[in-house]
């Protein structure tokens, strides 16, 4: 987790201690358990001395439990209450459910779906099955937007300048090894234009193969994604592109009916994107 940027840090309406203190929250992972503060330090690149007054003010509002014992913090119900509260609020998750299972039960793979988190996207939605015992993601989970398939669906659901913004964090995350990484979203980008749907085999995760769908609602939240994944070696590149996801592209249709949703790009605007703003290096402003 990087620290707060020289713009937003020079904006007169930026609270920057209320973003260290959030940037101390995020710091706490699904099945990390209790964080200490040297812990804390090292996911947000915050000083020390810092994160100790911010743990201890985190503390007294109630986002943080203290375990004296260990010297160490874990998120108290205040903070999961906002989670939930957020949960709540997203009729997509809720609506979405019964096309997620019914594509679990016909393909035997994880369903999900998530929206962005800075870099990643996080599950906020998961149906899966006995026969998805290979991916063991739950609800707060993150997966990469530049490697997965939720997340390259996300990618190219968006529009040219949100897309030239994200690709310019994703470079400043990922350094050197964003190259490689910006390639399999120029691949992926092709893969949207043609088929309708992205997919990631191995990128992400060597064992998993996934297949990933974006829909964006009228009353302007999101986009979202969707995915289907599973062992790659039930999801195959030719399975993902012939089976899995014509059935997820068709789940998500559908779903956007239910809701009165508007899906951002058609295949014929995708095209367009990759020709006429060039590949993801170039939205990246031109680096190489």
């Amino acid at each position: 987790m990087k620290r707060t940027g020289k713009k937003t840090a020079t904006d007169r309406n930026f609270v920057v201690a209320l973003s260290r203190g959030l940037d101390v929250l995020r710091a706490f992972h699904p099945n990390d358990g209790l964080l200490g503060n040297q812990e804390i330090a090292a996911r947000t690149n915050l000083p020390k001395p810092t994160v100790s007054r911010l743990t201890y003010t985190l503390t007294k509002l109630g986002y943080l439990t203290p375990v004296p014992r260990f010297e160490k913090y874990q998120l108290a119900p205040a903070a999961m209450s906002l989670g939930y509260a957020a949960l709540a609020n997203l009729g997509v998750r809720h609506l979405s459910e019964p096309f997620r299972e019914e594509v679990m039960r016909a393909t035997g793979g994880a369903v999900a779906v998530g929206g962005r988190d800075r870099h990643s996207m996080i599950y906020f939605g998961q149906s899966r099955g006995s026969e998805t015992v290979g991916v063991q993601l739950d609800v707060g989970a993150r997966v990469p937007i530049a490697t997965s398939a939720m997340g390259r669906a996300y990618f190219w659901a968006l529009d040219e300048d949100n897309r030239t913004e994200l690709s310019r964090i994703l470079r400043e995350h990922y350094g050197s090894r964003w190259p490689k990484m910006r390639d399999g979203l120029e691949r992926s980008g092709e893969t949207v234009a043609k088929y309708g749907f992205a997919i990631s085999v191995g990128d992400w995760h060597d064992d998993i193969g996934a297949a990933g769908v974006a829909l964006k609602l009228n009353d302007g939240t999101g986009p979202y994604a969707f995915n289907c994944g599973a062992p790659a070696f039930r999801f195959t590149e030719e399975r993902l592109i012939n089976d899995i996801g014509p059935r997820l592209l068709a789940m998500v249709r559908n779903i956007e009916a239910a809701l009165g949703g508007l899906m951002p790009h058609s295949k014929k605007e995708v095209s367009k994107k990759l020709k006429s703003g060039g590949k993801v290096a170039r939205v990246a402003e031109g680096i190489r």
